[in-house]
């Protein structure tokens, strides 16, 4: 029995052309090189410029997504991107990218800060597999590094600014797990945890953007606690195990 799959039919990034290494954080912090590499990983991020903003970098990651898939702006129906740091508070990022792409069709953004990105593709994936579009350009961009607070060594050091795009298309499958594309999804949120990261500003409480907070031991072992939960209950669904 045949079944409509979203398949990934080209894929682009962006990036400033900012490298910040660790060793400049030393200037104003207690912290160094190894201390953040050692706990982290991290060894270097990029900061946008002045002249580069969400829309901007987004914009350049789906050109990049849609060369690659051999397509042009006028054969995908719609935007959805990821972001917590849109340029305004609307219009939506998506549709600054979609005037700046010449395109048509639908366009929105989707807030949910790290997971984002998945739950923008859950969404381009429901729009296409209910064959309101064909192909849709799903895109996350962040310049998280204009929310960042400098004295704070907790958050400052992990966070950098770039972009992502993918184009997504309905193709017809077999309907078995022997199918490419998405073959499940699932995506949640508990709201009882939402001290443990967030931005102190907002429109309608402070009218200024804030600066991110974040308790970083309590976000770690949530995360891998309901990622693993969470990654289980979709290969389940999927009719898949972890050996698969």
């Amino acid at each position: 029995m045949t079944q409509i799959r979203s398949v990934i039919r080209g894929v682009g990034h962006y990036l400033p052309a900012r490298a910040v290494h660790n060793s400049e954080f030393e200037a104003f912090l207690d912290t160094s090189d190894e201390w953040i590499r050692s706990r982290t990983g991290i060894r270097t991020r990029h900061f946008a410029d002045d002249e580069e903003t969400t829309a901007k970098m987004a914009a350049n990651a789906a050109i990049e997504a849609l060369e690659d898939g051999g397509l042009d702006p006028s054969e995908v129906d719609g935007i959805v991107l990821a972001t917590s740091t849109p340029d305004n508070t609307f219009p939506s990022t998506a549709v600054a990218v979609q005037a700046a792409l010449g395109m048509s069709g639908f366009a929105f953004d989707v807030q949910a800060v790290c997971s984002g990105f998945v739950y923008a593709l859950v969404n381009a994936n429901a729009l296409l597999m209910s064959g309101t579009a064909q192909r849709i350009l799903v895109i996350g961009s962040e310049t998280f590094s204009r929310i960042l607070d400098k004295t704070d060594r907790r958050t400052c050091i992990l966070f950098g600014d770039g972009a992502g795009a993918l184009v997504l298309e309905a193709v017809e499958s077999s309907g078995s797990v022997a199918d490419r594309g998405i073959l499940s999804s699932r995506i949640c949120a508990d709201g009882r945890y939402k001290h443990l990261l967030y931005v102190d500003g907002g429109v309608s409480t402070t009218q200024t953007a804030g600066h991110l907070r974040m308790n970083g031991k309590e976000v770690f072992r949530h995360a891998v606690e309901k990622l693993a939960s969470s990654s289980v209950e979709a290969l389940g669904s999927a009719g898949l195990t972890a050996q698969d």
